[in-house]
């Protein structure tokens, strides 16, 4: 079977079947309108018949189609993956290039007017996958878990990074369509095993788990590929009480997670909660946060149930449903836990609304590092601390022209999270001069002594000013 996979690449790699190679040959227009689900503009740009053009209207858009020279047909149909249509060939699966550049083999993608979705659906790669795959560290691994791995999009990114990659999804239909596309995309040894949660791992530790988990919460868990049945948000909080058992020291799980706001409830007390009590460093950052008409519009438009007969009445009861738990909105985002072997674990859970630098894998390391080392640094330690302002921060001073004082003055970093901070005249000195050569003990009494202030005052008052700068990435503390 892997030499017909490895024959499909080549023929899809010497089309031109790629990220690039679709984008470039639909146009902005096309490309864009098919991002939206409108394929007119792609049929339109793909009916001249070439190789390229074919193989997008086969895979992509599902349309029947003369078989492009060299594909095998029969093979294919008989691996379950196209069908014949009055002398012409159909897809019976969605085939589309990634980022990686390899490919992601899931069912048809359902819009309006399609058939109702099969319980067993599997859904192709897409925002939430993307997003994952940028969250999730680029430090090398042993072992990694890919925790509901869905048509494995996952593995494409951990390959390379990971000496050992584990699969697991629920699905069987899943790790089906997983196989290919792993198979498509030249991954082998992949060790890819049924079951819910961490059943299927039970006893092993992994140096990275990462999950893009049955997150949506709906009264009825309908399809596998986005509900568990689990009440409400249990899923994910479940998922996040059973990963530490799972880690080997040092080990990071990384997942995303939808959870519940509910009136009288800070959801950062919810979440955050999910996370007390499992022993490690934790981030939680909520991303988006819908209402709930939204957020149920948006997961019926997923399954193009609407303008279907059952709309309202779907609709209506998924509505109820959050109304009766008193939901006022759900929030999307990510969850990182750290097996840091700390006695003393350190829960972060902030709002992050902004445009973030891509990937985040590439200094989440070095996020998790700052929210720790800014908990455990203490009033003690701090005078002897030599700090340096991270690369990128930038002062903005704000005032009535021609004052002597800003009215504001604000740290803004150009790299990473992009973060903000508004801070006084003491914090914004000290990011002017620390470059890690010098204690803050002797900074800190400079300062005073060119403002007017106590020195000791301004010591007794750095903790409470100086660590959030450090947990948030403005100062980062000097090891030379």
């Amino acid at each position: 079977m892997n030499d017909l996979f490895d024959r499909l690449r080549e023929l899809l790699l010497d089309a031109g079947y790629t990220i690039d190679g679709v984008r470039e040959r639909l146009g902005e227009v096309a490309a864009t309108a098919l991002s939206r689900e409108e394929t007119v503009p792609a049929l339109r740009a793909t009916r001249d018949g070439d190789p390229l053009g074919t193989l997008i209207r086969l895979w992509w858009l599902g349309v029947p189609v003369d078989a492009p020279a060299g594909l095998p047909v029969a093979e294919l149909a008989a691996a379950g993956l196209v069908a014949s249509d009055g002398g012409r060939v159909v897809s019976t699966v969605h085939l589309q290039p990634w980022e990686t550049g390899g490919y992601v083999v899931s069912d048809r993608k359902v819009r309006p007017g399609d058939p109702a979705l099969r319980p067993d659906h599997v859904v192709g790669a897409g925002g939430a996958s993307a997003n994952l795959a940028q969250l999730v560290t680029r430090r090398p691994v042993e072992r990694a878990l890919d925790l509901g791995t869905g048509c494995g999009v996952q593995v494409l990114h951990l390959d390379g990074r990971a000496r050992e990659i584990v699969a697991t999804d629920v699905n069987p239909r899943a790790l089906e369509l997983a196989r290919i596309s792993w198979a498509l995309s030249g991954i082998r040894d992949v060790d890819a095993r049924e079951g819910s949660l961490f059943e299927p791992v039970a006893g092993e530790r992994f140096d990275l788990v990462v999950s893009n988990p049955p997150f949506v919460i709906s009264p009825a868990g309908r399809f596998t590929y986005r509900e568990s049945g689990f009440e409400a948000d249990g899923f994910c909080r479940e998922l996040v009480r059973q990963a530490p058992r799972f880690l080997a020291p040092g080990g990071t799980c990384q997942l995303l997670a939808n959870w519940l706001h509910v009136r009288g409830e800070d959801w950062r007390d919810r979440v955050g909660g999910w996370l007390t009590g499992t022993g490690c460093d934790g981030w939680v950052v909520q991303r988006d946060v819908q209402d709930p008409a939204e957020y149920v519009e948006l997961w019926l438009r997923d399954a193009a149930e609407q303008g279907t007969a059952r709309y309202r009445e779907l609709y209506d009861g998924w509505l109820g449903w959050l109304e009766s738990m008193d939901v006022t909105g759900i929030g999307f985002g990510w969850i990182t836990l750290h097996d840091s072997g700390t006695l003393d674990p350190v829960v972060r859970v902030e709002e992050l609304g902004q445009r973030v630098e891509l990937p985040v894998g590439g200094y989440v390391d070095e996020v998790l590092a700052s929210i720790a080392a800014a908990h455990r640094l203490s009033g003690a330690e701090l005078p002897g601390v030599r700090l340096a302002l991270a690369e990128g921060v930038l002062e903005e001073r704000i005032g009535p022209p021609g004052a002597e004082d800003p009215s504001r003055i604000t740290l803004r970093q150009t790299r990473g999270l992009r973060r903000t901070a508004r801070v006084g005249t003491v914090e914004a000195a000290l990011a002017g001069v620390c470059d890690g050569d010098y204690p803050l003990g002797p900074l800190l009494a400079a300062i005073a002594e060119l403002t007017g202030e106590d020195a000791d005052d301004l010591l007794a008052k750095a903790p409470e000013a100086i660590r959030p700068l450090v947990a948030e990435g403005f100062f980062h503390i000097s090891t030379g």
